[in-house]
C-alpha cells in the first residue's frame, strides 16, 4: 500500500499528500497538516476538510480506497484546524465502538508537542480546569467553574528559552481547543494561537542583525498555533496489545524550535511578549 493518501478540493484547488503513520486490517492514522479542517464545516461546505475528502474518495473508488478494500472509515477524536498530527480513523463500525470505549476512559493517549509563550515554575504541572463555551465570543472556549465540563491536562516542559518555553501536554479528557485554554489559563498561551491571545514568532525579534532585503516584508517563524500530536498510545480495539503511533514535527516547528535553541537561550527579554488579553471566564 502507498505511504501516503493523495487528495484534492476540485473546489479550491488544493492538493494534499497525507502521509501514513500506521495501518493494520482496523486502524487507519493519519499525518494531518496544519490548515485542514478535520470535519466539515457547518456554515461553508465548500471549505475542505480531512474526513469530508476521505469519504469522497472512498465512494469514488480512488486508488488508495480500492487497494485497501474500504468500505467505512470514521475518525475517532479530531484534531483543531491549525494543529497538525495524528489523526486516528477506525475501519469499521465496532472498531469504532472499541476505540470511542478507550478514548473515553481518563489515560494519557495523546502526547502533543505544544510551543507557548512564559517561563513555567516547574518543569511538570497540571491544568484541571472546567471548559465551556465562551458566553460571547462564537466559537471560544473558556474556563467555566460552573458550567464547564471537567477537563484536566498533564504538562511537561522539555525545554527553556528565554521567553518561550516547549512543552509535552497529555489531555486526561477530550474537549473542544483543550491544550490551547488550559494553557492560557495557566499563564502560557500557546506561540501564534492568536484566538487566545498566544503571539507570532518572529526572526527579526530573536536575531540582533537581522537583516531584511527592500521591498520585502518578514513572515513569521510560526503563523498558526504551536500545536502538534506527535504520540497516541493505545491498547488495540481488537488485539489488546499495546500499539505506538508516532508522528514526526512538521517543518515549522522544527525551525522555529532551530531558531529558538540558536538565538533565545539566554534570561527573558522585555519587550518581546506583548501584554495578553484577560484569560476568559473564571
Amino acid at each position: 500500500m502507498s505511504a501516503a493518501i493523495k487528495l484534492s478540493s476540485p473546489a479550491t484547488r488544493e492538493f494534499w499528500e497525507i502521509p501514513v503513520r500506521f495501518e493494520d486490517e482496523h486502524l487507519l492514522a493519519l499525518d494531518k497538516p496544519a490548515g485542514l479542517l478535520t470535519s466539515p464545516d457547518r456554515h461553508d461546505e465548500q471549505r475542505p476538510s480531512l474526513m469530508k475528502l476521505l469519504l469522497g474518495g472512498l465512494a469514488a473508488g480512488k486508488p488508495w480506497a480500492r487497494e485497501r478494500n474500504l468500505t467505512y472509515l470514521s475518525n475517532v477524536h479530531r484534531l483543531d484546524f491549525e494543529t497538525s498530527g495524528i489523526l486516528l480513523l477506525a475501519k469499521s463500525k465496532p472498531a469504532l465502538i472499541a476505540l470511542a470505549n478507550i478514548f473515553g476512559a481518563e489515560k494519557p493517549l495523546r502526547k502533543y508537542v505544544a510551543l507557548a509563550w512564559g517561563i513555567p515554575p516547574a518543569k511538570n504541572f497540571t491544568v484541571d480546569a472546567k471548559l465551556a463555551p465562551h458566553p460571547v465570543k462564537v466559537g471560544q472556549m473558556g474556563v467555566d467553574t460552573l458550567a464547564g465540563k471537567k477537563s484536566k491536562t498533564e504538562f511537561e516542559v522539555l525545554e527553556q528559552f528565554s521567553d518561550w518555553v516547549l512543552l509535552r501536554g497529555s489531555p486526561l479528557t477530550d474537549r473542544i481547543h483543550q491544550l490551547r485554554v488550559h494553557l492560557k489559563h495557566a499563564g502560557y498561551p500557546v506561540v501564534a494561537d492568536e484566538l487566545y491571545g498566544g503571539k507570532k514568532l518572529w526572526l527579526s525579534r530573536l536575531k540582533k542583525d537581522f537583516y531584511l532585503k527592500p521591498g520585502r516584508d518578514e513572515r513569521p517563524l510560526l503563523a498558526r498555533a504551536a500545536l502538534h500530536l506527535e504520540e497516541l498510545s493505545l491498547p488495540h480495539p481488537v488485539t489488546g496489545e499495546t500499539v505506538v503511533i508516532q508522528c514526526e514535527w512538521p517543518k515549522d516547528l522544527k525551525v522555529a524550535v532551530k531558531y529558538l535553541r540558536q538565538f533565545a537561550t539566554g534570561p527573558g527579554r522585555r519587550g518581546l511578549r506583548d501584554d495578553e488579553p484577560e484569560a476568559g471566564l473564571e
